[in-house]
């Protein structure tokens, strides 16, 4: 429902009321360029890996690209891969990526500014041909790269790099 009635005079007072506040605490939004904003201040390091490119090409898309990195991101990921559904014939029809990636965010000088564990999973279906198997294997990992770069984000963007 929308109407092109103005917001009553209180929703007004208490709207300007909560800016006000946001900006007495240093609020600063996080993908900002300027201030405490996070875009293009971490370099990435991730293993060598198609998982490992997927995870930097998610970092690139959400942290932007290192223009005057403070921090260092290094990355170490694992995963393993074992059945999760079998057929009455024994057969393994579909298949779970259970993935682990540790992370640690330093200065220049070697300065830890924040490190941690993330873990996720996803899942495949082996009945198709070879071909189709190994194609789902392969869009599998990437989805899992993608998802543990995104629970590493929410804790970095958490962390201030301003110190």
């Amino acid at each position: 429902m929308s109407s092109d009635r103005p917001l009553p005079p209180i929703q007004r007072r208490a709207a300007l009321v909560g800016l006000l506040a946001l900006a007495g605490c240093g609020f600063a939004p996080v993908y900002g360029t300027g201030g405490s904003g996070q875009l293009g201040r971490i370099s990435f390091q991730t293993p060598d890996t198609i998982p490992g490119y997927r995870m930097r090409q998610q970092f690139q898309d959400r942290l932007g690209m290192p223009r005057a990195p403070q921090a260092i991101l290094t990355v170490t990921m694992e995963q393993s891969t074992g059945p999760a559904a079998i057929s009455i014939d024994g057969d393994t029809t579909r298949f779970n990526i259970q993935g682990t990636a540790q992370w640690s965010l330093t200065t220049g000088d070697n300065v830890s500014l924040g490190s941690g564990n993330v873990r996720s999973f996803t899942a495949y279906s082996s009945t198709g041909s070879t071909v189709a198997t190994q194609t789902a294997a392969d869009d599998a990992a990437a989805r899992l790269a993608v998802a543990l770069a995104d629970l590493i984000i929410a804790r970095v963007l958490l962390l201030d790099l301003a110190t």
